[in-house]
């Protein structure tokens, strides 16, 4: 198929690295400043040439083929401000990275039109969403980690990767963290990491290529989506601990990549042992390899994003053609 100019924005930088891969071209509006959303082609990827910044008041003379929603925002502010009415109405998609905040199983989600696609990036986030009349598909994350970066274990600690610990609080487990790390050593990366006496927001190139050392990776988080790090760490062969709550109950398999529980007492135990066993260790580190790469591989990845993209802008051109009703998804 051709190649689809998508306009979306940027909102979380790792995803859109992964989301780039697939071989169309994106368009990023920017503004003075590079604030939340406008940040284009900012942060440590090695973005590809495929990827475009725009100017936000650039955007509404420029032409697309679909327009990518990844936050609320986008949906409820950034399209009126960005976009002409005609653009509007070109093929969009809602990229939902999160499950339910309000209630996990009463929340209806802002998009509420049958002409828009609904993306969820787990099945979990897409069970628990009330999407109405919106229709949904699921695309699984797909990561890539260096050839080189390979789990080695030859630290005795684990790792735990999570952006802004200090500010996100019980949803994001610093309490389960601290707790942790009181009886077994663990180090930090992430965005204000340093304020917990972390390692600070390593490049990803670094952060992978020193993930390798750590005996296990740690991901303490009660509730949100599956985290890229966690599947970055599960390709690069570290075993994978955390709790047993929304998706990382179906991609970790204890004794297979690691352990899930939601008994933190017994994830310590499970910890202990890898530290001081390692050979266990090197065991679940072939699982967590052979499991990221049948379900999180970046081809896979890019391929289910690519046949997405042209569902909803071949579906569009054959309504325009034929005059058929909205419901296009039904």
């Amino acid at each position: 198929m051709r190649r689809l100019r998508v306009l979306t924005w940027h909102v979380h930088g790792s995803y859109l690295y992964y989301l780039t891969q697939a071989p169309h071209a994106f368009y990023l509006p920017v503004r003075p400043g590079r604030p939340e959303g406008y940040g284009g082609r900012s942060g440590s990827f090695a973005w590809g040439d495929n990827v475009h910044e725009v100017a936000a008041e650039e955007v509404r003379r420029r032409e697309f083929d679909v327009v990518l929603f990844q936050s609320r925002r986008n949906w409820e502010a950034d399209q009126f401000e960005l976009l002409t009415p005609a653009q509007r109405r070109l093929p969009r998609v809602f990229l939902e990275h999160d499950p339910p905040r309000e209630s996990p199983t009463d929340t209806r989600h802002p998009v509420d039109d049958p002409d828009v696609l609904l993306v969820h990036v787990t099945p979990f986030n897409a069970l628990m969403w009330d999407a109405g009349r919106t229709p949904v598909r699921v695309v699984e994350h797909g990561v890539s980690v260096p050839e080189e970066a390979r789990f080695r274990g030859e630290l005795a600690r684990g790792i735990v990767v999570v952006n802004n610990l200090p500010r996100r609080g019980r949803r994001l487990g610093h309490d389960v963290f601290d707790r942790v790390r009181a009886e077994v050593p663990l180090d930090l990366a992430g965005m204000a990491s340093s304020e917990l006496g972390g390692l600070g927001d390593l490049p990803l190139r670094e952060l992978h290529a020193r993930l390798g050392d750590y005996r296990f990776f740690f991901n303490p988080i009660r509730y949100t989506s599956l985290g890229l790090a966690v599947c970055e760490a599960m390709m690069i062969g570290l075993p994978i601990l955390g709790l047993a709550t929304t998706e990382m109950s179906t991609a970790v398999q204890n004794g297979v990549n690691g352990y899930v529980e939601t008994d933190v007492g017994r994830l310590v135990m499970h910890m202990r042992r890898l530290l001081a066993e390692p050979e266990e260790a090197r065991a679940l580190s072939e699982g967590a390899r052979q499991i990221a790469r049948e379900r999180f591989g970046i081809r896979r990845f890019a391929a289910d994003w690519t046949r997405v993209l042209a569902e909803v802008a071949g579906v569009r051109r054959s309504l325009v053609a034929v005059g058929e009703a909205p419901g296009r998804f039904a």
